[in-house]
């Protein structure tokens, strides 16, 4: 069972006016869903240290409830906080492929890589119901473009023939988070996603259909989740993952509250140990926003964690992530000329 849902909620920065309730009188959230009524549906990054330019996310906010994610902060640009609104007030795409459909049927489209889930998990439990990622998918296929997914829900393996067709005419990539080892651990930072060894069985069939996978040690949490690095590869690669990631823990904006308040109620004896470790790979911060900065990590311990990480992919065979086919981007003809009478 998934533990009860956390109430805190820090305030949002943009909200000039807030409702304090009395210690135990803070009333519980039920899941609110809205639609999304954007016009367009992919993103084009322009961050330096990122390895792809375009990313589609259909859901924001995440039922997974992770208190580590970094994307919380993202929740108060729409008018909510960063705590139990990002995991319960949640906003879908309904229009998501006919907006990705008319991306690419735009001149502009460069029939590059999509990377889906570049903020929320493209196949958090409203996946199931909604379906918008794989009418997505469907979308890719059909104008045979590249794609990688990044994921940490078994609900991918739905998919998996679809994947395997992208993957005969254009390409598919998919990385799987697995962040501990420790079940009891992965169920109280991330209380509503796959245990870590469902994840695990994720890669297992991925790879068997001969879909590249990779797994993310993701976020790598020191003085927590440091001790899994060396069981969540070696699992990971008898799975038959190809390549292997790590990024370190980085706390923007109202993550870091998020983050440090469940640290103390799930884990109060571990807490200062963890916070220190943290604050020892960013300079004595909770996160470093910089281009080259964000993603990496400093300092004696880091550079032990990174020796162990790396030394261990030499060890299992871990290898480069093959990169994506380019040129399969296509229109589909019948869709060219029936544009083409008006």
């Amino acid at each position: 069972m998934a533990r009860p849902l956390p109430l805190a909620n820090p305030t949002s920065r943009f909200e000039r006016f807030s409702v304090d309730y009395d210690e135990g009188e803070t009333p519980d959230q039920e899941v609110q869903l809205i639609e999304d009524v954007s016009r367009s549906i992919v993103s084009e990054n322009r961050s330096p240290d990122l390895p792809f330019r375009f990313s589609l996310n259909a859901y924001r906010g995440c039922l997974h409830g992770c208190s580590y994610c970094y994307a919380r902060p993202s929740h108060e640009y729409l008018g909510y906080g960063a705590g139990t609104d990002f995991e319960r007030v949640l906003f879908y795409k309904p229009r998501a492929a006919e907006l990705l459909r008319e991306t690419f049927e735009k001149k502009s489209w460069p029939g590059e890589l999509l990377v889906l889930s570049g903020n929320t998990d493209a196949y958090q439990p409203l996946e199931a119901k909604l379906g918008l990622t794989r009418s997505c998918l469907e979308v890719c296929l059909e104008y045979k473009n590249p794609v990688h997914i990044i994921t940490k829900s078994a609900l991918i393996e739905r998919d998996i023939d679809l994947l395997e067709k992208l993957n005969e005419v254009a390409f598919v990539g998919v990385s799987v988070s697995v962040t501990f080892w420790d079940a009891n651990a992965a169920r109280k930072v991330e209380p509503y996603a796959p245990s870590p060894q469902r994840r695990i069985e994720a890669i297992r069939r991925l790879s068997e259909r001969g879909i590249p996978v990779m797994v993310h040690i993701a976020p790598l949490i020191p003085g927590l989740s440091d001790v899994d690095i060396i069981p969540i590869l070696e699992a990971a690669r008898a799975a038959g993952a190809r390549s292997a990631l790590s990024i370190p823990l980085r706390l923007p904006g109202a993550s870091r509250d998020v983050f440090v308040e469940r640290l103390l109620r799930d884990f109060p004896e571990r807490a200062e140990k963890i916070l220190r470790r943290v604050g020892e790979m960013r300079s004595g911060k909770m996160n470093d926003p910089r281009f080259f900065s964000r993603f990496r990590a400093e300092g004696t311990y880091a550079r032990a964690l990174a020796t162990v990480f790396d030394k261990t992919k030499e060890r299992l065979g871990f290898e480069e992530f093959p990169e994506p086919r380019t040129g399969t981007f296509e229109r589909p003809r019948d869709r060219r000329r029936q544009l083409s009478l008006f």
